[in-house]
C-alpha cells in the first residue's frame, strides 16, 4: 500500500512532477544524487550546499570532485532562476489581470451611469394632473392669448 509520501514514477535523481518541467513551488524539495553522497533540500538549500562541498573539496585540492560539486551548483542555480522568472511572469499576469478587472470594472460603472442619465433625460412628462399649478395656469393663458387674435379677425 502507498504511503501519502509516495510517489508514481519511482526513479532517483531530482524529482520533477509538471512532465518533466521544474516545478515553480520555492518550497519544493528534491531528492539530489550528487557525485558521491544524496541531499535533501530545496533548490536555494542544494545550490548552498553544492558550493560549499566544492569550495571544501578546492581546499583539499580535490579539484574533480570540486568541478562535480560546482556542476551540480550551477544546475540548482538554474533551477532557481527559473523559478524566479516564472514567479515574476506570474506576477506581471496577476497585475495585468487586475488592471483589466479594474478597467472593466470602471467600464461597467460608467454604462450604468450612462443609461440611468439616459433614463432620467427620457422620463415622460408630467401628465396634466401632475403639474403643477402655475405650470396649468401659464399654459391655460398662453392658449387664452393664441385665441383671441383668432376672434378679432372674424
Amino acid at each position: 500500500m502507498r504511503n501519502r509520501h509516495h510517489r508514481a514514477g519511482g526513479g532517483g535523481g531530482t524529482s520533477r512532477g509538471n512532465n518533466g518541467q521544474i516545478p515553480l513551488n520555492r518550497n519544493h524539495v528534491f531528492e539530489s544524487h550528487g557525485p558521491d553522497l544524496r541531499i535533501r533540500g530545496t533548490a536555494q538549500q542544494l545550490f548552498e550546499k553544492y558550493l560549499q562541498l566544492g569550495r571544501d573539496a578546492t581546499g583539499t585540492g580535490d579539484r574533480v570532485q570540486a568541478e562535480a560539486y560546482f556542476q551540480h551548483a550551477e544546475h540548482y542555480f538554474r533551477v532557481l532562476n527559473a523559478m524566479n522568472q516564472a514567479a515574476q511572469a506570474a506576477q506581471q499576469e496577476r497585475a495585468e489581470r487586475q488592471r483589466n478587472y479594474e478597467q472593466a470594472r470602471q467600464e461597467r460603472r460608467d454604462a450604468r451611469e450612462r443609461r440611468e442619465q439616459d433614463e432620467d433625460d427620457s422620463a415622460p412628462v408630467a401628465s396634466s394632473s401632475e403639474r403643477r399649478p402655475t405650470e396649468r395656469r401659464r399654459r391655460a393663458e398662453r392658449h387664452e392669448e393664441d385665441a383671441e387674435p383668432q376672434d378679432d379677425e372674424d
